[in-house]
């Protein structure tokens, strides 16, 4: 028997491991590990945590429609993996081969590699396959013929539209239904008892009800418009693709299909591109370790996490997310700049943050947004750019309407002075600009 482990991959068709378990013929079990670490803290009750937590209940869901058994277990995915192979060992129900799909971050290689010696220790393979991208690294890197990796976005953007148009990734046919199932009884699992109720999760929403009106409405304008977020809302679709609902290789080929998509597809390949960062960029997950940061401080963090700076785009944007746990790109650039550079901050603690908080959060994008800001890393911003978050807000949104959402006490405010620092803003705009500019010079020279 072949056991597949759901991790990324919420959905119950087009996987690669699907593929791969239908052409081995073997029963299959479907196992979902929660894992303690991963929801530490109260991350169950937060944006990034709940988001998951109701695809898994989603996911769940699915299966019982299909009258299939997915085994949910809470536990270090190592111990719950040496406990359930040393159960069926011998047995008619053994397992022969662990199947996953791979991950990128520090933790998930880290994770992956205790698998691995538990699947060794009990005689079963391992086996990762690639799902989360377009491409396949490996081949991908082979087909640039480039010595090193692509530090630049668009030079790897043009490359990757080069090498789908010659290897297509088509979303798969393949849905559980297909495939055999291991019958498991259900009481292994007990030791491994989930600590909550999954039915207090309303089970996630459908994809494609996110996604269909924006393909038919909003892609063709996309291009023009993705900046001005009170005009152009974003897809909404991400939560679903992080959480792995729905497969990168579905959205290439519903947008492909549409005329005017280019920028869109765009954004994907730019996902792909922070991806491709970590893995060859040695430093991707350390960059922290490599400069000094010892100049920075945390004095103004908490100001800047209630939304309490004075800067009524930062504050309507930081509010937005705490109620809400979305963000518009454009706002999370001005936020975690902002915070690195006028604030002066670690970048570490943005980031930390905005994982709890950003419904749609992804370890990787996460990263490689707050490196760009914080101009660390091989693709980055200059030390010298901080952009003004008045003029910003000023030009995406010229009404105000996302600082009245969000700021009830400014409401009647003229739009003339809408955007402007409030009296008890806690810094200057133009002073501390300055002043992050000669810090970063120096951290990013090492003087």
């Amino acid at each position: 028997m072949k056991l597949f482990i759901h991790r990324k991959d919420l959905r119950t068709g087009d996987l690669a491991a699907f593929d791969y378990l239908q052409e081995a013929g073997a029963p299959v079990m479907h196992l979902l590990i929660l894992d303690p670490f991963l929801l530490q803290k109260g991350r169950d009750k937060e944006h990034s945590g709940v988001n998951f937590l109701r695809h898994v209940r989603r996911l769940r869901d699915l299966y019982e429609k299909e009258g299939r058994t997915l085994h949910i277990v809470y536990g270090a995915p190592d111990e719950v993996l040496d406990r359930l192979l040393n159960m069926l060992k011998g047995g008619e129900l053994e397992i022969d081969e662990v199947v996953v799909h791979r991950d990128f971050t520090p933790y998930a290689r880290d994770r992956d590699r205790k698998l691995t010696e538990a699947a060794d220790k009990h005689g079963a393979a391992f086996t990762p396959l690639l799902d989360t991208l377009m491409i396949d690294p490996q081949t991908f890197a082979e087909f640039t013929g480039k010595d090193g990796y692509y530090k630049i976005f668009a030079p790897f953007h043009r490359k990757w539209l080069e090498y789908l148009a010659h290897a297509p990734n088509e979303p798969s046919s393949t849905v559980l239904s297909d495939l055999t199932e291991g019958q498991v009884d259900r009481e292994w699992a007990d030791e491994f008892r989930v600590p909550f109720d999954l039915n207090d999760y309303e089970p996630a929403d459908e994809w494609t009800e996110k996604l269909e009106p924006f393909l038919q409405n909003g892609i063709e304008e996309y291009g023009d418009k993705r900046d001005y977020y009170p005009e152009l809302p974003a897809s909404g679709i991400n939560p679903h693709v992080n959480a792995g609902a729905v497969s990168i290789r579905e959205l290439y080929a519903r947008a492909t299909r549409l005329e005017n998509s280019d920028e869109w597809v765009r954004q994907l390949a730019f996902r792909e591109f922070y991806y491709y960062l970590a893995i060859y960029d040695e430093d991707y997950f350390s960059y922290e370790k490599k400069y000094d940061l010892s100049a920075l401080t945390d004095e103004h963090f908490e100001r800047w996490a209630k939304g309490e700076t004075g800067i009524p785009a930062i504050d309507a944007a930081m509010r937005g997310l705490n109620e809400s746990g979305l963000m518009p790109n454009r706002l999370r650039i001005l936020c975690a700049m902002f915070l690195t550079k006028n604030l002066q901050c670690p970048f570490t603690l943005g980031e930390k943050y905005f994982r709890r908080k950003l419904l749609d959060y992804d370890n990787v994008q996460n990263r490689g947004n707050w490196l760009w800001c914080a101009s660390l890393g091989a693709n980055s911003a200059p030390y010298f750019r901080v952009v003004n978050p008045v003029t910003q807000s000023e030009k995406y949104d010229p009404n105000g309407e996302h600082i009245r959402e969000w700021l009830p006490e400014l409401t009647e405010e003229d739009v003339a002075t809408v955007h402007q620092p409030r009296p008890d803003a806690i810094v200057d705009l133009k002073a501390s600009r300055a002043a992050a500019i000669e810090v970063y010079k120096g951290i990013v020279n090492g003087s």
